[in-house]
């Protein structure tokens, strides 16, 4: 007899050869330069339940650009696999056409140019038109949020989050849970929590001062689709109250709660749920690790990690969704659920070409009225950059972003050395566009974005180096809490990610004079987004805007300081 999981490869197999998945179509189709919305939401509908996710927005409610990562290497079982793939092994593996609009959506290859022929991608307006047609098709279709929404750009951060909150609301998700949105602090996000019109789910944000379940966040929530009782359960960062300043919300505590989770699903499972989805911001290793661990799971819903992957990933019985950032793509997962249990799925990556995807009007319109009275600050020209110049931040080790950054930090606080954290998120700007003071806020908006001088000695930064590279190259993803290696300016070194901590980082090298970094020295060093409190010194935005003013015209190049060994 045929076991669940070889039947869930066959039917992911199936659905490649005849096209049920949708990705090859859409692949193909842009191969031929032929897109247009029809084809990119035409769907074979099937079975009974209907998932739409979305995740990682990061407060970006216009189209942008975003250059996917090139390095997104994988350690241990994660060696290899999706999504630690990129560029040309991405493309050979989900069988992607160089200079196609699938090769410019999910890799970095020739970026630039061929932005210059596909466009901005996402702006929630589009992703409303995306909905009105899956939901035309499917009515009750389950929309879920996967998180990192409230937070991340100018218009976000100066209303606290509301303008997000209000156009999020139009588009009527059925449910979503959580990370950044907790560094709006613990008063905000209650708040707005109190106030939303569809479920905020965390199964393991619990109650800090008794280790309990939180009363604010609901594990989850039933739903009754196609006659198939839903059960959504909610996962936030594990990691928020490390990753972020716990000084902002003390009153909570989070963890991955393995134990937590499998009661969660055993109890829904006992309530007569037949289909049991975990909307995750755990991290796509995390989530695999989970699935393989925690028994009952149907379908786990990635966030946090920012992996678009065309395929799901089936993990024993479990298939898990990645679906991007920044809103470039919708996935909708179709499920065929008979007698308590999933027997098959067909799966679409559809991603959100603005030039392609018609706006909705009333969305449009929505957006335009959160953006207005910020119009003027939000367009005005800081800088351009140089023909040869792309900034992007995506990638384990450097960003060209972040050497902007690193370098308006050495520069404007006088630093041998400077650090800029290893966050994914933040849109890209061709060669040759304006810099605009909204692209300054995409990239540093936080709400302790104080820009810090300190000193450090050798030995100390060795050991952040070892720290920060042990959250993000453990072999064991429980340990691994997203995001990438700190960027470091005026510093060069070796990184070994084949080692265990402590053995990683050797070579360190003060660049200004080519000197070994010495252990017992003293260095002064400047950063930003430190996660003490009462930290002091200017906003990072503003240093980096009076940065690019001195400069006029930016031009920055891939450093090459960091030596990437083990790979």
């Amino acid at each position: 007899m045929i076991s669940r999981r070889d039947f869930l490869q066959a039917s992911m197999a199936t659905a490649a050869l005849y096209g049920a998945s949708g990705f090859g179509n859409w692949s193909r189709l842009a191969a031929q330069q032929v897109l247009t919305q029809d084809k990119l939401l035409e769907f074979d509908t099937f079975g009974n339940v209907s998932l739409v996710h979305i995740t990682d927005i990061h407060a970006q409610l216009k189209p942008v650009y975003f250059r996917e990562p090139e390095f997104n290497i994988g350690v241990g079982a994660a060696k290899g696999q999706a999504p630690h793939l990129t560029g040309a092994e991405f493309r050979r593996r989900y069988g992607i056409e160089d200079g196609s609009a699938a090769a410019y959506a999910l890799t970095h290859d020739d970026f630039a140019a061929l932005a210059q022929s596909y466009g901005r991608m996402g702006g929630l307006d589009r992703v409303a038109t995306v909905l009105k047609a899956i939901r035309a098709d499917r009515p009750d279709a389950l929309f879920l949020d996967g998180g990192d929404t409230w937070h991340g750009s100018y218009t976000c951060y100066h209303t606290a989050g509301q303008d997000v909150v209000n156009v999020m609301n139009a588009l009527k998700p059925d449910a979503m849970t959580f990370h950044w949105e907790f560094t709006l602090g613990a008063e905000r996000i209650e708040d707005i929590v109190a106030g939303l019109p569809f479920a905020a789910l965390g199964a393991n944000i619990y109650d800090a001062e008794w280790n309990e379940p939180s009363e604010i966040f609901a594990p989850y929530k039933m739903f009754e689709r196609g006659g198939v009782q839903v059960a959504v359960i909610g996962q936030a960062l594990p990691y928020t109250a490390i990753a972020n300043p716990s000084w902002m919300f003390p009153g909570y505590s989070f963890g991955i709660r393995e134990e937590r989770m499998q009661e969660v699903v055993d109890e829904v499972r006992a309530k007569g749920a037949e289909l049991v989805v975990l909307l995750s911001h755990n991290g796509f290793d995390v989530d695999k690790q989970m699935a393989a661990r925690v028994q009952g799971i149907d379908v786990i819903l990635a966030g946090h990690t920012h992996d678009a992957v065309p395929e799901p990933v089936v993990v024993g019985d479990t298939i898990v969704i990645a679906s991007g950032s920044n809103g470039k793509f919708v996935s909708r997962v179709d499920l065929d659920v008979r007698d308590g249990r999933m027997m098959g799925f067909r799966h679409k990556l559809i991603p959100i070409f603005a030039d392609v995807i018609a706006p909705d009007a009333d969305v449009a319109a929505l957006i335009d009225t959160q953006r207005a009275p910020y119009l003027d600050q939000l367009t005005e020209v800081i800088g351009h950059t140089d023909a040869d110049t792309t900034l992007y931040r995506r990638g384990n080790f450097a960003g060209t972003w972040d050497d902007l950054i690193c370098q308006a930090l050495l520069e404007e606080r006088e630093a041998d050395i400077s650090m800029s954290p290893g966050v994914r998120w933040g849109p890209s700007v061709l060669p040759g566009q304006a810099i605009t003071r909204e692209d300054i806020f995409g990239v540093t908006s936080m709400t302790y974005g104080q820009a810090y001088r300190t000193e450090m000695t050798g030995e100390f930064l060795k050991v952040v180096l070892e720290d920060v590279g042990d959250n993000l190259f453990n072999p064991d993803p429980y340990y691994q809490q997203g995001g990438d290696m700190v960027r470091i300016g005026g510093m060069g070194f070796s990184f070994d990610v084949s080692k265990r901590q402590g053995a990683r980082v050797s070579d360190m090298t003060l660049l200004k004079t080519g000197e070994a970094i010495d252990p017992a020295r003293s260095y002064v060093v400047a950063g930003w987004a430190s996660v003490n409190p009462g930290t002091e010194g200017p906003m990072i935005w503003d240093l980096v805007e009076d940065h690019i003013r001195r400069l006029g015209t930016v031009s920055v190049q891939p450093s090459g300081s960091v030596k990437v060994l083990g790979a």
